[in-house]
């Protein structure tokens, strides 16, 4: 006959004071062990099954007297109910009249509100007897599930041992628990939106749920690791110097797992998924944010399998603190050859347990890269940012932050490119898509630390200021590079003024290398999870980097030498290309504004500044103080330009002007249709200068600038020679109106190039020589006219005489002389 078993004794260190005690009364010698045990063993099993089975008497007789109560309080409902009908239908009209209103103004409305209590009373006591029946489930499931003598929960090793036999009711216990749990949570869900006053019960089953998740989760996730370990992860760094291009494929246990093995890792992952939901819906209950959805890529069991990877390749990390680029090449490494399998493994398990909108894929990589991201932050940038205080080390500190960010910029880039996105495109619409490639990022760092983030915003400034300074000092840099310039020819298509390459906007390179620099500020730092902090890092190094250039453009301008005296004309192409520069930075300014990521920015900015009065100058637009800004510049450098050709043609036509007796003079021998008439002399220079200015003005400055400059400088000149001929008070002769429409036809012709009508820019000269056209008879009906007063206005219209005023009219009919002998003709 065999010998019987003995069951291992536990060690003395899991042994409670009173349980050690009791082995002590019963075991005295070695003997007493082998004698007493199966005697013992069976007055023990004999006594847990008696308090099983009273629990159990005791659970039938709570649920019997629950029964009872709630078939007691229906029967008391139903006949509150009937009284209730009984009243209604019973007639007041036999009641006298003030009985009747005390019943119905003040009786029945207490009965109701009595019976809306009572109601009120009975399905806050229902939902309390079903809160403690459910709880108690709760708690006779865990119990099973978490008892210590009967094997592990979820069992590594298979074989015909009673412990595999009792890991899976063990399991079937774990998963009914949290099915408990969940039962529970529905019916709080139900109270906080129907019933949140009840406040008292929320807190009370809260407690209980939390104490009993504070024995079930840890357990889990401690059974978990062990299993992890039993399957041999994390599998071992096989090679000992890791290149950047070249590390050895490692082998993954998740892909090698076989039969009871994979089937007790996809039940305890299932169990760790199931935890983790019931975990966020209590959170978003807690924190009222119900009927929210949120993509989430942090798995609890994706966490585990990266948690034992940190600890090893934080051995290697600690060595390449000088070599950066070696910790971003491993973990890519890891991470891609880990990657396929995780996908094909781990996925149809989240699917199991349902997980919506929840990949494996992205959980790994994300999981991955918070590994890294926290190592950078303990061992890297904390170790930078005190170092940047010295002033002796703040360019080396400078030159290995920018490193730092260049590695990470790539770095997610490859991280990205792992991920398939096309598996989560059905969710843009259907929930809230923060998007994959802004979670996936190593910039996460500087989230939870906003001091982080404006040292980097700093320092990125710093060197885009550096760069620009550098590119600044060759003169080279302010070129358009136009080798052939536009024609002056009349161009009617109206794509000529849709600008939007540099070339046509006549930009100078130094506009183009700004534009180019900034992007690069806005994309380096794109994938950075959260809004608002891409929002200061944009504002305080992009927006400041922008005004920098604004501030040198005005200097550029301020140096200019822009006179009367100074004939040369590099002034007007410098500062063409200064209104050029600005035209081209609004113009892409504006294109960036319209970009996704940067409305959204900009929606996030407007929310969080809704409490604020004061409201910005474009609440649409993101760069819109910006575009404001430079839209005055150009304004401004626009109306120097009008203003300087203005005084210059003035003060070159002063003689022109001011010389009556041109305008004057009778002309004796020769009738006006055989005169051959030039120009007047003194008017040439005026003339010819204005011609070469509006010629390099045509060549160097933008096409939809240069439209509203000779629009404006015809505008002007218009209303000058309108003006000096009225107020010299020049008596017209025949000769005179011939040479003033000859010198006033040559005007109109430097416009010719621009538009195919320049007359109807000057509109008070072209009313003007209508007047003086006319013949005498006409002059004085016209004059009869106009002494009616205002109503003689009205007359003008119907002549074409719109421009000019009253007494403008007035004074040219006046100043007309018509002589006999052209009369006589």
């Amino acid at each position: 006959m065999e010998p019987p078993v003995v069951p291992a004794l536990p060690k003395y260190s899991d042994l409670s004071p009173r349980q050690f005690a009791f082995l002590e009364e019963h075991f005295r010698t070695r003997e007493d062990l082998l004698l007493r045990s199966p005697h013992l063993l069976a007055a023990l099993t004999k006594r847990c099954a008696d308090l099983d089975d009273d629990l159990r008497a005791l659970g039938r007789n709570v649920a019997g007297r629950a029964v009872s109560w709630i078939s007691r309080s229906f029967a008391a409902r139903n006949s509150l109910h009937n009284v209730t009908l009984k009243l209604q239908n019973l007639s007041l009209r036999t009641f006298p009249q003030g009985f009747r209103s005390k019943m119905l103004g003040e009786e029945l409305p207490q009965l109701a509100k009595q019976l809306g209590q009572i109601e009120n009373i009975r399905h806050y006591i229902e939902t309390a007897l079903r809160l403690e029946a459910l709880i108690g489930d709760l708690e006779d499931a865990v119990l099973c599930a978490t008892s210590r003598h009967s094997g592990a929960m979820f069992a590594a090793k298979f074989s015909n041992s009673s412990i595999a036999t009792d890991s899976e009711p063990k399991q079937e216990k774990l998963l009914q628990a949290i099915k408990f749990m969940n039962d529970i949570e529905e019916v709080l869900i139900s109270i906080v939106k129907f019933q949140p006053q009840w406040c008292n019960i929320l807190k009370c089953v809260d407690t209980r749920v939390d104490k009993i998740l504070g024995v079930l989760r840890p357990q889990v996730l401690a059974e978990h690791r062990a299993l992890l370990v039993s399957l041999g992860w994390p599998p071992k760094l096989l090679t000992s110097k890791i290149e950047s291009t070249q590390i050895s494929s490692l082998p993954n246990p998740l892909v090698l797992m076989q039969g009871n093995k994979r089937e007790c890792y996809s039940h305890s992952f299932v169990a760790i998924c199931a935890l983790q939901h019931l975990q966020k819906r209590r959170e978003e209950r807690q924190l009222n944010i119900l009927g929210r959805k949120e993509y989430s890529m942090q798995l609890w069991a994706i966490d585990e399998l990266v948690s034992p990877i940190a600890s090893r390749m934080e051995y290697h990390f600690s060595k390449w603190a000088d070599q950066p680029e070696f910790m971003f090449a491993l973990v890519y490494k890891i991470t891609r050859d880990f990657v396929a399998g995780v996908d094909d493994v781990l996925q149809p398990l989240i699917d199991e347990a349902r997980l919506v909108s929840c990949s494996a894929k992205e959980a790994w990589v994300s999981a991955m890269i918070q590994m890294l991201s926290g190592f950078l932050a303990k061992r890297i940038f904390s170790r930078l940012a005190e170092r940047y205080k010295e002033k002796h080390s703040k360019s080396e500190v400078m030159t290995s932050w920018l490193h730092l960010i260049d590695l990470i910029v790539a770095f997610d880039k490859r991280m990205q490119s792992l991920v398939n996105l096309e598996t989560c495109l059905f969710l843009v619409g259907s929930e809230r898509f923060e998007g994959l490639s802004k979670g996936i990022s190593a910039l996460m760092i500087f989230v939870d630390r906003p001091d982080w983030l404006k040292l980097w915003a700093k320092i990125e400034l710093k060197d885009a200021c550096k760069k620009l300074k550098a590119e600044l000092k060759d003169e080279r840099a302010w070129k358009t590079d136009n080798k052939t310039g536009p024609a002056l020819h009349i161009n009617t298509d109206i794509d000529q003024y849709l600008l939007s390459t540099r070339e046509e906007h006549k930009a100078p390179f130094i506009a183009e290398f700004t534009l180019k620099i900034a992007w690069q500020l806005i994309e380096r730092c794109q994938t950075m999870p959260a809004t608002f902090p891409r929002l200061q890092f944009i504002r305080s190094a992009v927006i400041k980097f922008l005004w920098y250039f604004f501030e040198v453009l005005l200097l550029r301008f301020k140096r200019t030498e822009f006179s009367p005296d100074n004939s040369n004309d590099d002034a007007l192409v410098r500062l063409c290309g200064l209104i050029n520069a600005a035209r081209f930075v609004e113009s892409k300014l504006q294109e960036w504004s319209d970009d996704v990521d940067i409305l959204e920015m900009r929606i996030a900015e407007n929310d969080s500044n809704l409490h604020n009065k004061e409201e910005s100058i474009d609440s649409s637009c993101f760069f819109g103080k910006e575009i404001t800004n430079l839209s005055e510049l150009e304004t401004n450098w626009l109306m120097e330009i009008i203003s300087f050709i203005l005084r210059e043609f003035e003060n070159l036509s002063w003689e022109y002007v001011q010389n009556k007796e041109r305008i004057e003079q009778k002309q004796a021998t020769l009738a006006p249709a055989t005169m051959d008439l030039v120009v007047s002399s003194d008017f040439v220079e005026a003339l010819d200068v204005l011609r070469s200015q509006l010629h390099v003005l045509k060549t160097s400055l933008n096409p939809k600038d240069f439209l509203d400059l000779w629009r404006s400088v015809a505008e002007g000149l218009d209303r000058f020679i309108s003006c000096t001929t009225l107020t010299n008070e020049i008596q017209f002769s025949e000769s005179g109106v011939s040479r003033f429409e000859t010198d006033m036809q040559a005007l109109f012709f430097i416009f010719q190039p621009f538009c195919a009508r320049p007359q109807a820019f000057f509109p008070c000269i072209k009313e003007t020589l209508k007047l003086l056209q006319m013949n005498k008879e006409g002059i004085k009906q016209l004059q009869v006219v106009l002494s009616t007063g205002e109503n003689g206005i009205k007359c003008l219209h119907p002549c074409g005489i719109s421009h000019l005023s009253f007494d403008q009219v007035d004074t040219f009919l006046r100043n007309r002389k018509f002589e006999t002998r052209y009369l006589q003709c």
